[in-house]
């Protein structure tokens, strides 16, 4: 018997033989296991006569909550928005040639990633402390352009805007900086021998290819933000956990209005999820098109419109 025929035989002997599944018995026992837990909580909460959920319901939709959400979220997007565009300066910055540039985008990043966004915010909040009047003038000379007293200029939410706007440029430049580098030396060696500059490069050849690897993280950061702007509290800032603290503060339901801003922060993060996966997945079809196709696509349409 040839080794053609025996190899033959034994692969239809193997195909034959029943295919045994594999059960992941571990895996299946952790599930339910996670599962009765979860439920378990959550029956104990639900059932736990210290808690009034009357109380939950009131204030989930209350004008002073809305409001507190409302602040929640325009403080979150400014902030983020800073983060984004101070980033991108700094991400470009900090992988230029000229190295003056290249060491302050350096310096920036690590002092505000190395100190905690509390006490950032509370340094802004007290600049009136150091500096009574924030002025204008013409260097060297007694010149004053625009001059205004700090306290009044420095309000709360210009304190929370500066010390998550700012802190959060550090965050998104190194994003940014990482998607950038991604991208194929390839590219700019391309678009160099078109003649295109340093400038056209970046905007219309390498950011576009590097959003891909940009966006995923730069919108988590979008959700770290929505929470941290919790921290918001500490300069009085009116919102969501703000406004929670100044009604339990009064009706000493503690508990149930810290309910209601998780139920608030978990809606607003699951918003921003959703819309995260949604831009991922429009981003990934823009991208995906293999090279072949788009060749193909570009002959075509050049071919209908009588161009060869």
């Amino acid at each position: 018997m040839s080794n053609g025929a025996r190899d033959s035989g034994l692969a239809r002997r193997h195909a034959a033989l029943p295919i045994a599944k594999h059960r992941y018995i571990g895996r299946w026992t952790m599930a339910v296991l996670t599962l009765a837990l979860i439920s378990w909580f959550v029956m104990r909460l639900a059932v736990n006569p210290v808690l009034d959920w009357a109380v939950v319901g009131e204030y989930l939709f209350s004008p002073q909550i809305l409001s507190g959400v409302r602040n929640t979220i325009v403080v979150t997007l400014l902030a983020e928005i800073i983060g984004i565009v101070a980033g991108l300066f700094l991400a470009i910055a900090r992988i230029s040639s000229n190295p003056v540039i290249q060491t302050l985008s350096w310096f920036y990043i690590w002092f505000f990633r190395g100190i905690p966004v509390l006490v950032q915010l509370i340094f802004w909040f007290n600049l009136g402390l150091v500096f009574q009047t924030l002025s204008l003038s013409i260097p060297f000379t007694d010149v004053v352009l625009l001059s205004a007293d700090t306290n009044q200029l420095i309000t709360p939410f210009i304190a929370v805007l500066l010390g998550l706007g700012l802190n959060e440029a550090a965050y998104d430049a190194e994003i940014i900086r990482g998607g950038i580098l991604s991208v194929s030396r390839g590219q700019t060696e391309a678009a160099a021998s078109l003649g295109m500059s340093s400038t056209k490069t970046m905007r219309f050849v390498i950011l576009p290819q590097a959003l891909r690897v940009i966006i995923p993280p730069i919108s988590n950061q979008l959700i770290i933000m929505l929470k941290i702007s919790s921290l918001a509290s500490v300069v009085t800032y009116r919102e969501l956990t703000t406004t929670a603290q100044n009604i339990y503060s009064v009706n000493l339901r503690t508990i149930e209005l810290l309910l209601v801003a998780s139920i608030w922060y978990i809606a607003l993060t699951t918003v921003c999820t959703l819309g995260q996966d949604l831009l991922e997945r429009r981003l990934g079809r823009s991208l995906a098109t293999p090279p072949k196709s788009r060749l193909s696509g570009t002959f075509i349409g050049r071919r209908k419109a009588g161009r060869i």
